[in-house]
C-alpha cells in the first residue's frame, strides 16, 4: 500500500487502543477484513478472539509475517491501482483500517460490511504536518471527514478528531460505526432513537 510508514514493514507492534476498545462490538466469530494490514497486528488480534480474518496488503514481505497464523488468510493485492480483489458479495462483520487513507476506497469498504457490521477506522488528520509525517494532504483527513463518509449509511458509535501526545505526537481522526440491520415492524423498536457517543 502507498501508506506512509516510518519503517520498512508496517503493521508491527501492539494493536491500536482504538481497535481494542471497539472489538467487542464485532459479532462473535464474525469474519474481519483488515485493510492495508501490513504485518498484521490487527489480524492477529482478531484471530486471537476467534474471528477469521482476511488481511489485504500490497507488501508481500509484510504479509509473510502472517504465514501460519491460525484463522488468518492473506491476500496480496494493489487496492489502489487494480480492481477490488474480493468478490462483490464478500461481506464482513468488521472492516478495520488504521494508518491508511485512499479516499476512492470508501464506497468499497462500506459495501463490504454485512448487516450489523462494524467499521473501525483510524488514521492521520490535518494538522499532522505540523508535528511530523505524514504531511502530504493526500494522507490527512479533513476535519470531520470520517463522519461525512459514513453519514446516512452507518450509525456512529464513537468519533474522535484531534491531537494525541502518545505514543507520539500526532493529529488523528477515528470512528467506530455500524451498518444497522434492517429493523422489524415493531413500533417500539422503530421508535427507538440511535445513540451517539461523540468523544474527544
Amino acid at each position: 500500500m502507498s501508506t506512509p510508514a516510518s519503517c520498512a514493514v508496517h503493521g508491527l507492534g501492539e494493536p491500536s487502543p482504538w481497535v481494542r476498545e471497539w472489538a467487542h462490538l464485532v459479532a462473535k466469530g464474525g469474519a474481519v477484513l483488515d485493510v492495508a494490514s501490513g504485518a498484521g497486528r490487527h489480524a492477529r488480534f482478531f484471530a486471537s478472539l476467534g474471528h477469521p480474518v482476511t488481511a489485504i496488503d500490497r507488501d508481500a514481505a509484510a504479509l509473510d509475517a502472517l504465514r501460519g497464523e491460525p484463522l488468518v488468510t492473506t491476500l496480496q493485492a494493489d487496492i489502489e491501482g487494480a480492481a477490488w480483489p474480493l468478490p462483490a458479495d464478500a461481506k464482513f462483520a468488521a472492516v478495520v483500517v488504521t494508518n491508511y487513507l485512499h479516499r476512492p476506497l470508501f464506497p468499497q469498504l462500506l459495501h463490504a460490511l454485512a448487516p450489523g457490521g462494524v467499521l473501525v477506522y483510524e488514521t492521520f488528520a490535518q494538522g499532522n504536518e505540523s508535528v511530523g509525517k505524514p504531511s502530504n494532504p493526500a494522507f490527512l483527513l479533513a476535519p470531520g471527514e470520517l463522519l461525512d463518509r459514513v453519514r446516512g449509511q452507518l450509525r456512529v458509535v464513537a468519533f474522535q478528531d484531534g491531537f494525541l501526545a502518545q505514543p507520539r505526537p500526532a493529529y488523528v481522526q477515528r470512528i467506530c460505526a455500524i451498518l444497522e440491520a434492517e429493523r422489524s415492524d415493531d413500533p417500539a423498536q422503530a421508535a427507538s432513537p440511535p445513540c451517539y457517543e461523540l468523544a474527544g
